[in-house]
């Protein structure tokens, strides 16, 4: 209880302080769970509609691979982007290891997977009976289709939220392409491991209960947007 107290008075302290390295890191943290997330939905959702109404013969190995993607384990994801942007990784003159763009890549090839497979089980279950609405009421191919994203919002939202959370909370992928350096890769998550094995529990605690509120206050925004408020 007392590391609890004094996380939360450490966190006060932290946010009164205007610390740069603390807002540095809650900033590289925000930016890159919102640009994965951003890059990751306009990828997922077009696909996940058009993989839950649409039939195609190897529609069912696609499913199958899509679930098997949404478990995969950061660690090995993290692993697998590594040995490509790596020095001598195929994709090693971008540069880009240790960057907050190897942790953008990492969360995408994360996050995408989930939002297209949300959306995906949204629109299996009410797509085809939403287009057979708008046909009957003689709308287009477009006007069915803005209709269907339209009926589909709490599906696509959930989705977003869900991918968002994944991002914002991931560590061993993080860690492994972005390497955890200070003031240039190191984000909420890898402080608070890294907090934790050097046994400050209360600076842990404190940056855990900010992440908290940040994922917070973007779901809140995030929920109103989605209302129309």
């Amino acid at each position: 209880m007392a590391h609890i107290i004094e996380g939360i008075r450490d966190a006060i302290n932290l946010l009164l302080s205007f610390d740069k390295e603390i807002y540095g890191i809650i900033g590289l943290s925000l930016y890159v769970s919102l640009a994965s997330t951003l890059i990751s939905g306009i990828v997922a959702i077009p696909i996940g509609i058009v993989l839950g109404i649409k039939s195609f013969p190897v529609k069912k190995a696609v499913i199958r691979l899509l679930y098997t993607m949404m478990s995969l384990p950061p660690v090995i994801v993290g692993l697998v982007v590594f040995l490509f942007i790596s020095r001598n990784g195929l994709l090693g003159n971008l540069r880009i290891v240790y960057t907050p763009t190897a942790i953008i890549v990492a969360q995408v090839l994360l996050v995408t997977p989930i939002i297209m497979g949300t959306v995906y089980a949204g629109a299996r279950e009410r797509g085809e009976e939403i287009q057979n609405v708008a046909y009957t009421l003689g709308a287009n191919r477009a006007q069915a289709l803005i209709l269907l994203i339209k009926e589909l919002r709490v599906n696509i939202f959930s989705a977003i939220v869900t991918g968002y959370g994944r991002a914002i909370s991931e560590v061993g992928a993080v860690m492994v392409v972005g390497g955890n350096i200070k003031g240039h890769t190191r984000v909420m998550t890898t402080v608070i491991a890294m907090l934790k094995n050097m046994g400050q529990y209360g600076m842990a605690i404190a940056i855990g209960i900010i992440l908290l509120l940040i994922s917070f206050i973007i779901n809140s925004i995030l929920y109103k947007l989605q209302q129309g408020d």
